[in-house]
């Protein structure tokens, strides 16, 4: 079975603690509160309530900073909030990968 992007390693979805616990790692932007917009360690910016929409420009996801297929796990500590478009970037690439979306957006 292949693992669905933005889900644990059971291929099931998050649940909404570890949804929260996620997004409070993402950097905050200074003048805009906490749950509505946020930036991944890319710097790509990212809105609270379009966690898992692919279609939105801040859309974002929770990835597994050691990816399951190299024995990554659903502990917090393993987690991070990226923008959807670094976490597809990022796929599999562990320990040495490059941000391939780093904001040139902001939100409005």
């Amino acid at each position: 079975m292949v693992r669905q992007p933005n889900s644990t390693i059971m291929n099931e979805p998050f649940e909404p603690r570890t949804i929260l616990a996620v997004w409070n790692k993402a950097v905050l932007i200074p003048g805009y509160e906490q749950y509505a917009f946020k930036e991944d360690r890319c710097g790509a910016r990212i809105k609270f309530a379009d966690y898992g929409n692919v279609n939105s420009d801040f859309g974002w996801e929770i990835d597994h900073e050691k990816p399951v297929a190299e024995g990554g796990t659903d502990d917090l500590d393993n987690l991070q909030p990226l923008h959807w478009r670094n976490n597809r970037g990022k796929g599999d690439n562990w320990p040495n990968w490059t941000c391939s979306y780093p904001s040139a957006t902001s939100p409005g």
